[in-house]
């Protein structure tokens, strides 16, 4: 998939940035830092003695006001009372003192025009800034010291003395959302912006057209928006549609996008659109089929992947291009546009004897060089009307020289970022983006509560060590390294809770690569600051990930009867608490410190708390019991084959939420090593059919059985080869959309020997994809 770009005047950010004190502390450490602030300022410099109250009625002065500035106090103002309960005056009452001064002046002594300094004293806050924009990143560091921890609404804040020097270390600090796949609304997009803005990123990379919906409204071509808007509802975009029988029909007007644009611009964020080419164009295909080389309309794609259908090659086809990004340009002031580039499957193209005519004709060697030289024409267009392209890293790693003038977003991590290095090599600014740490719609963890997500795993810390200079870098390239962006892929993100769930607190170790001096760069630093951060998403309603700090169970049987349990979460943080009695933790139960072994019948619920006693994972639970160690969840199984699993969120229930699955998209095989199932004499396994829609993917496809047999879930002892313990029907007419729960006894109890169970469903995936969500042994 793909990703984003920087300004000029700020590419030379990357180089050094002054080292900060962190202390070396850990979770596990008493001590804070004076302040805790995301993304990490490049100088803080506590005084160690005296505060500046702040309380209500506080007055603001603005030196060097403007409209810009008046916007900036007044967006300030507001998410100082909406999260802290305090009203703040501009100007200040008659007499009243003043505590915030914003000073702005095109000489102040900072650095550039990002760059702010804040000196809290006896005269009060002051915030000096060159610009407006600066001005507004240091009105969100005050924001937040404002709201250290144990803040409390409405209580006066007390900010110590000191001095912060700031400016960002890369100037492309961004998001990728992408609205095609699913839809999020204007207001959405603009909770989405001020979440970013809170952590001082400064671009969207906003992906509005692809094969699953073209999004973008051109009066020129109406059916782009008919047609091509329009898809087939399957799956769980029923729960978006309505009903299976209502398409999925979801396309912004031209106001939303003017509307998104300022709201993002008033926040100092750039809006970049995308509009892939020439692949991920099936939807506007599906709207002009002569926009393609097979001359046969296409549906408006339902699946997921790689689609072969391309834009054909050829002079009317780049009419069109031009026609469109004329509209973009009429609807985003930004200076860079996305033309994509990416994942273009060149099959149809191979069998079309004009994309061959026209490849001859351009004596061109390979339909990678026709893609070069066609993406040259909508770059050279957009260069003509004083924009800069920007596009994906694909046609790096084939091997083809991209327009010279276009931003490279490297989403190849592999190899220690060959693919990066490659672009820089030949002079390209590049943003990095690699999908392995970067890629915000792979799944936090394989907790059992886990959203739906691709693999492989993206944790909360693989995401903040991404490393963005890759190995064999030179000075002089490591200049043109503009940026890094986090990607919101939206094939399985239906609402925009789900794109909370995915972006946040990800987002906060995306905003300290993007801003932070590399000096500075400290995971157990960050984990410190973290839990204040994440108490100010909640405050201002964002419905932040826990998935990092939540607590995993390891049941086993203990002597006498009882069990033992191990906890762990990702952070090895020390602020797990943990009930024995039925009740909910709070911050002052017991301290999980080592194993706990406990009697049967127990329900053992565990939270994480930070030191300040705000939760930072919600409770989670576990009744300790036979059927405890007799049971597993799909998500704590293996695949079959030892590939990370997706999770897939099945359909939604009458009541509660939907399942969400750990599937091995096209191997419906799962195994349970070091299984205690011994004595066993029954099993249940509960499973849902989903509905194929993963594209490319049907290639690996792995068919069990005989095609066409009724599908049944067989059970084996220790390999999928083994012996059959049990084989239970699943029926050939089990209709997608609905979890099934089958039993079987039998034949004899599990034996001794056996230490691990296969378990797999026959029939073939792509006539619907089998997904385990438990499977119990009972005696």
């Amino acid at each position: 998939m793909r990703s984003g770009a920087p300004t000029t005047r700020h590419r030379r950010f990357v180089a050094a940035c002054v080292a900060v004190f962190v202390g070396a502390v850990s979770m596990h450490a008493s001590a804070a830092p004076t302040w805790s602030l995301v993304p990490l300022p490049a100088i803080m410099t506590p005084a160690g003695n005296g505060t500046v109250d702040i309380g209500d009625g506080t007055g603001i002065d603005v030196r060097g006001n403007d409209a810009a500035m008046a916007t900036v106090v007044e967006n300030f103002m507001q998410r100082v009372a909406r999260v802290r309960g305090l009203t703040l005056r501009k100007p200040a009452r008659e007499g009243a003192p003043v505590a915030i001064t914003f000073d702005v002046r095109p000489n102040a002594a900072v650095t550039g025009d990002e760059g702010y300094a804040i000196d809290i004293g006896e005269h009060g806050i002051v915030v000096t800034a060159r610009t407006a924009r600066g001005a507004f990143y240091g009105s969100v560091t005050v924001w937040q010291l404002l709201t250290q921890p144990g803040w409390t609404r409405g209580a006066v804040a007390h900010v110590p003395y000191g001095k912060i020097e700031d400016h960002p270390r890369f100037a492309w600090r961004a998001l990728l959302l992408d609205s095609s796949r699913h839809y999020q609304s204007a207001e959405e997009i603009k909770r989405l912006i001020d979440g970013m803005s809170l952590d001082k990123l400064n671009v969207l990379v906003w992906h509005i057209t692809d094969d699953q919906g073209w999004r973008l409204p051109v009066p020129k071509y109406p059916e782009l928006s008919t047609v091509g808007g329009c898809r087939e509802a399957v799956g769980n975009d029923a729960e978006v549609s309505g009903a299976r029988s209502t398409p999925y029909c979801k396309v912004y007007t031209a106001d939303e996008i003017r509307g998104i644009v300022r709201y993002a611009a008033e926040r100092y964020i750039e809006i970049v659109p995308e509009i892939d080419l020439p692949g991920h164009s099936q939807a506007a295909i599906a709207a002009y089929p002569w926009l393609g080389v097979t001359g046969k309309r296409p549906p408006v794609w339902t699946d997921w992947g790689v689609s072969p259908w391309l834009l054909a090659p050829n002079a009317k086809t780049l009419r069109f291009v031009d026609d469109v990004m004329d509209e973009v340009m009429r609807l985003f002031p930004s200076r860079y546009v996305s033309i994509g580039g990416d994942e273009a499957d060149k099959q149809q193209w191979n069998a079309s004897p004009e994309a061959n005519a026209q490849m001859k004709a351009l004596k061109l060697a390979s339909m990678d060089e026709l893609q070069g030289w066609f993406m040259q024409q909508v770059a050279t267009y957009l260069v003509a009307h004083g924009r800069t392209p920007v596009g994906w890293d694909d046609e790096v790693a084939a091997g083809v020289a991209l327009p010279r003038e276009q931003v490279v977003m490297s989403w190849h991590g592999d190899h220690d970022e060959r693919v990066a290095v490659a672009a820089l090599r030949q002079g390209h600014d590049v943003v990095m983006t690699p999908q392995e740490s970067l890629y915000f719609d792979h799944r936090q963890s394989g907790h059992p509560d886990e959203w739906a997500g691709p693999p492989p795993e993206v944790t909360l810390r693989q995401s903040y060590d991404t490393p963005l200079v890759p190995p064999g870098t030179t000075a002089e390239d490591a200049t043109h390294i503009i940026g890094v962006q986090g990607g919101l892929w939206a094939e399985q993100m239906l609402t925009f809770a789900h794109i909370q769930h995915a972006a946040f607190p990800r987002i906060a170790a995306l905003a300290e690569l993007g801003w932070s001096p590399a000096a500075s760069h400290d995971w157990n630093g960050f984990l410190v600051r973290l839990p204040a951060e994440m108490a100010r998403y909640r405050a201002l309603g964002i419905d932040v990930a826990d998935s990092a700090f939540a607590p995993t169970f390891a049941v086993s049987r203990a002597s006498g009867g009882g069990f033992r349990v191990v906890l762990a979460n990702q952070t090895d943080s020390d602020g797990m608490r943990y009930t024995t009695d039925g009740t909910e933790p709070v911050a002052t139960s017991a301290t999980y410190a080592r194993p706990l072994t406990l009697p049967a019948g127990t329900t053992v619920r565990v939270a994480t708390f930070a030191p300040d006693g705000k939760v930072l994972a919600a409770a989670r639970s576990v009744r300790l019991e036979e059927s405890t160690v007799l049971t597993r969840d799909g998500a704590a199984l293996d695949t079959c084959s030892g590939e990370p699993p997706s999770r897939l969120q099945g359909a939604r229930p009458a009541h509660g939420p939907s399942p969400v699955y750990a599937v091995e998209i096209g191997n419906a095989c799962w195994v349970w090593p070091k299984a205690d199932v011994q004595r066993a004499t029954h099993v249940g396994v509960t499973a849902e059919k989903l509905p194929w829609r993963y594209g490319d993917e049907a290639r690996g496809a792995v068919v069990r059985g005989t095609r066409g047999e009724d599908s049944v879930i067989e059970v084996h002892a220790n390999a999928c080869d083994g012996p059959r313990l049990a084989m239970l029907p699943l029926g050939h007419a089990a209709a997608p959309g609905k979890q099934v729960r089958v039993e079987a006894s039998l034949a004899a109890p599990i034996a001794a020997d056996v230490h691990g169970v296969c378990v797999f469903a026959t029939g073939d995936p792509r006539e619907g994809q089998w997904a385990l969500g438990k499977i119990a042994f009972s005696k």
